[in-house]
């Protein structure tokens, strides 16, 4: 998988990247945990998701955001990392004009960045959060949330309690022409030690039922006139 080095807001940013042979495929992105307490592109969990939109002829990238191994810059608390995300996908894009649509998977600190890249790009028709930490960061900028995804958290998660994700779900649920998939792993912390492969089974099964057209919010009644 060709390592890859494009320019971002603060410097140049390091990733990894995998062009479909497919013209038109969709892209995916895929976002690191924390900067500061360890979270880089080469995560299991940033791995297998990226793994696992390649698998299925994605166009895919991972990447390390400023500061991170050879990535320029300096940590931002989130405002900076927001733009390197809208970077990558720019530079993406860039290299592939026909591709029409776009998913965006990210990690604890990833899902966050990666929910707010949704709000701006209305091309992004599909998210997977995986652990997002609505305790610490604020989602209140989902209002509304404009694409249908998967919400994934494991109920023994200290760092992000599930009382507050569910808190998460249950908001965006409530929002009309969207359909939020919610998963719970059990027995799995934030880091979903020895439960990875459970996690990856749920986001796969995810992705493959919205690739079979399945998990689509119905379409809004016509007015008649």
């Amino acid at each position: 998988m060709p390592e890859i080095i494009f320019n971002g807001p603060a410097g140049r940013l390091e990733g990894r990247y995998q062009p479909s042979k497919q013209k038109s495929a969709p892209i995916a992105i895929v976002l690191h945990p924390h900067p500061q307490f360890g979270g880089t592109m080469n995560n299991q969990i940033v791995y297998q998701l990226f793994y696992m939109f390649q698998k299925r002829g994605f166009t895919t990238l991972r990447f390390n955001f400023r500061g991170i191994g050879r990535s320029q810059g300096e940590f931002d608390h989130g405002a900076g990392e927001l733009s390197d995300a809208a970077s990558a996908l720019d530079w993406v894009q860039s290299l592939h004009p026909d591709s029409k649509s776009c998913w965006v998977a990210g990690y604890s600190f990833g899902a966050w960045i990666g929910m707010q890249l949704l709000m701006r790009r209305p091309e992004i028709e599909g998210f997977m959060a995986v652990a997002p930490q609505p305790n610490i960061y604020d989602f209140s900028f989902l209002a509304p949330c404009p694409s249908s995804g998967l919400i994934i958290n494991g109920d023994s998660d200290k760092v992000a309690p599930e009382k507050d994700v569910n808190g998460l779900v249950d908001k965006l649920k409530a929002q009309k022409g969207i359909l939020i998939t919610h998963k719970t792993v059990p027995g799995a912390n934030h880091f979903f030690n020895g439960q990875i492969e459970n996690l990856m089974a749920e986001c796969e099964d995810y992705l493959d039922r919205r690739l079979n057209g399945e998990l689509t919010p119905e379409p809004a009644a016509k007015r008649i006139r």
